[in-house]
């Protein structure tokens, strides 16, 4: 009741305290950093000005909370608050309950037993866990990681790491469409491997990797398998046991959940080790010390059980969300290339390259629409994804790239209008395009030698 009353009161009062707290920035800093404009003209922010809120098809990114894993959360803030971890009053009591309760849920999606999961901050961590955790608790008998090119940059990173200290690392290449070659990872593993961490669906591409014959070789050589299942949790259907991992990252604002909440899968027969991270108080059986943040374990066990119930359900909705995506946008446009494999693929990310136009272009133009680009921006140069490289994908190509989100959320209505937006853009950046009129007069570019000034 209280959880109500309180959900409530915040959507009544949300745009009015919004306004106020936008006119009396808490510092100077604060509202320089904000560039916040609302007015009947519309918004602007950060020298950007749009007619209202953009669409939102960045799901890959974050996902918005589920509005039954706020309500399952909101009694944990408010009334319910007690340390988990406090075991002489009643406070704590509850508070333990209900997160043995998350943990339960989470291992139930997974096809896991709770007292194999572990509460992080996030895949970040789980992902630092795993990879440095193990190597180093095996460091005397193992020096070698298998993983791939495609992989998250934590992930890579860590690997990375490991180099640092002495370790070797094998970065596997993917096909054309982003898939591993098991043979090429056969015959990649060595008697000191010890740790294979391949990703189960892909954050930038989405492409789903074939994680149970992958689990089958590391099986068969007795090397612990990792995977980063941040994207696939709640997408796809997972199983521990059928994909033989030994290791899993998880995280809570992929599915639903809030932001600042994970999960590690450890699988407990045959029993993997890790060395820990993070030294304190011993919670979550010494592998990551900490107060168990209540509300947000919650929150991730609430998500993950909405998730087992209706991902049937999203699944077909998405699918035809994507369909209904893909080929308004090819209807009315040529040149349109999907990165990564159409088979084996998550439907709610669609990452599409535009040929004969200029990728940030589209992007900027793209204002109304949340959207990611494959690209990277640094400060000295635009670099085209990392893992568009990886597929092969020719750099004029890589830097056309758009990823769209489609979510739990998302409506027919937004659809078509993402649709009706980048067919616009596209058409009026491809009408400043020298390229393109040339191609439209049957000009092979390929084949023409350019000239140096």
């Amino acid at each position: 009741m209280t959880s109500k009353l309180v959900a409530s009161t915040l959507r009544r009062h949300l745009s009015k305290s919004t306004r106020f707290f936008r006119r009396q920035p808490f510092s100077t800093a604060a509202a320089a950093e904000s560039e916040y404009h609302e007015d009947s003209a519309g918004i602007t922010m950060k020298g950007v000005k749009i007619s209202g809120r953009p669409l939102y098809l960045d799901v890959q990114a974050t996902s918005p909370v589920d509005p039954r894993v706020l309500d399952a959360m909101l009694p944990f803030y408010l009334s319910r608050y007690g340390n988990p971890h406090s075991r002489t009053h009643f406070y704590g009591w509850e508070s333990d309950n209900a997160v043995e309760l998350a943990r339960a849920q989470v291992a139930s999606l997974i096809g896991a037993s709770p007292k194999e999961i572990v509460f992080t901050s996030g895949a970040t961590e789980s992902n630092n866990i795993s990879i440095k955790g193990v190597m180093h608790f095996y460091k005397d008998k193992k020096k070698h990681v298998i993983t791939t090119q495609t992989e998250h940059k934590c992930v890579l990173d860590s690997c990375r790491y490991l180099q640092q200290e002495g370790f070797d690392v094998t970065y596997l290449p993917v096909e054309s469409d982003g898939l591993v070659d098991l043979e090429k990872l056969r015959a990649a593993i060595r008697p000191d491997t010890g740790l294979v961490s391949v990703m189960a669906v892909n954050n930038e591409i989405g492409v789903v990797q074939p994680v149970e014959e992958i689990g089958k070789i590391c099986k068969e050589f007795n090397v612990p398998f990792h995977t980063d299942a941040a994207q696939a949790l709640g997408k796809i259907p997972i199983d521990v046991e059928k994909w033989n991992v030994s290791l899993m990252s998880l995280s809570g604002h992929k599915v639903y959940g809030p932001k600042g909440v994970g999960a590690l899968y450890m699988r407990r027969r045959p029993r993997i080790r890790v060395e820990p991270q993070m030294n304190g108080g011993g919670q979550e059986r010494g592998i990551r010390s900490g107060t168990v943040p209540t509300p947000l374990v919650v929150g991730m066990g609430a998500a993950c059980e909405v998730s087992m119930k209706e991902m049937e359900y999203d699944e077909k909705r998405i699918s035809a969300l994507q369909e209904r995506l893909l080929n308004g946008i090819r209807e009315k446009l040529d040149g349109v290339v999907v990165n990564g494999s159409m088979e084996s693929r998550y439907a709610g990310n669609l990452n599409l390259s535009f040929a004969y136009v200029e990728g940030e272009s589209l992007l900027m133009g793209l204002k109304e629409v949340a959207v990611s680009s494959g690209s990277a921006c640094t400060s000295a140069s635009l670099e085209p994804s990392y893992v568009l490289r990886a597929l092969g994908v020719e750099e004029d190509m890589a830097h056309t790239s758009i990823r769209f989100g489609i979510g739990r959320f998302t409506t027919e209505a937004e659809i078509d209008r993402a649709i009706e937006l980048t067919v616009h853009q596209v058409e009026k950046l491809r009408e400043m395009s020298p390229l393109y009129e040339m191609v439209k007069e049957g000009i092979d570019i390929s084949k023409i030698q350019w000239a140096q000034h």
